[in-house]
């Protein structure tokens, strides 16, 4: 059995709203080297070593799955503005499914979940999505910390950035559409690349993570929650909260609220909550186990 990773309690973690009052001075950092990368993947053997780093520069851990949306975008923000700092701050970016002993080590509750370790010490960071200019904030308090506390300087990074393969054309163009948070364009170009190809699996997964993107922009959670409680007969109200509760990481409460809703409506109700249920499955994939037991419970209740 592998070692199970440790970190210091959470206990008297430093609170960065307290320094809110309190900025910086910007420096000019050196520029990166491009393809350099000071962002890794963890799992249990790395983790202690990445600990480790916190004693000289702030170890920012990322914990969240490549099945949750929010997650996703914001692993890539992360790594955007800590490769930019040129080796100032570490990122561990931790499946917190697949390394679940991470997880518990962090007590998380949630996902995502971000928590910065500065000597060894937490200081949470995020709990669920975070906007760059947000993340740039907070980064700005935690390097106040981190001088506060006697570090400084920079890291080497771990590695070149590896190449990735390039997308196909359609797919680029979404891609880039979402980046600048133009979500009708990204599900045109999606639309289009399944004209040309209608089998193409990744256009429709694509286009079914940016009409959720697109759904819930302008959605507020507990403004959703309070009305869905008080109007359980709303079906966009209870779509609205699965659709939250999905970008939000709690994947099966989103598919037992869709599936308790198809028990209970007829004709094109419930036809309109199993086709929004499809393509949740589709977001978080249909290998999830959550989305095999979520299937059997809604052939129970269809057939």
């Amino acid at each position: 059995m592998s070692e199970e990773p440790t970190i210091p309690s959470s206990r008297g973690a430093v609170d960065l709203s307290a320094l809110s009052s309190h900025r910086l001075q910007a420096t000019d950092a050196t520029a990166p080297e491009a393809g350099a990368t000071w962002t890794m993947e963890l799992d249990e053997a790395a983790f202690q070593q990445f600990v480790g780093l916190s004693q000289r520069v702030p170890a920012i851990v990322s914990l969240g799955s490549p099945r949750v949306p929010a997650s996703t975008e914001l692993d890539a923000s992360l790594r955007k503005l800590v490769d930019a700092r040129g080796g100032k701050f570490v990122l561990g970016l931790v499946d917190a499914e697949a390394r679940p002993q991470i997880a518990q080590a962090f007590q998380a509750q949630q996902i995502p979940l971000v928590v910065a370790l500065v000597n060894g010490q937490p200081v949470p960071l995020f709990q669920g999505p975070a906007g760059e200019e947000q993340i740039e904030q907070v980064f700005g308090q935690l390097e106040q910390l981190a001088a506060q506390q006697g570090l400084g300087g920079t890291v080497p990074p771990f590695a070149g950035a590896p190449a990735e393969p390039a997308l196909p054309p359609l797919h680029q163009k979404a891609v880039d559409a979402i980046e600048e948070g133009d979500y009708a364009a990204a599900e045109a170009a999606y639309m289009q690349a399944l004209n040309e190809k209608p089998n193409d699996h990744e256009a429709q997964v694509g286009l079914y993570q940016v009409r959720l993107l697109s759904r819930t922009q302008n959605l507020d959670l507990n403004q959703a929650r309070a009305e869905a409680a008080s109007n359980p007969d709303d079906l966009n109200a209870q779509l609205n909260v699965a659709d939250l509760d999905i970008v939000g990481g709690h994947v099966e409460d989103a598919f037992s609220r869709l599936v308790s809703l198809v028990a209970r409506l007829a004709d094109e109700e419930r036809e309109r909550v199993r086709r929004r249920l499809v393509e949740l499955y589709a977001v978080i994939g249909t290998n999830d186990p959550r989305v095999a037991a979520s299937r059997q419970k809604l052939a129970r209740v269809l057939f």
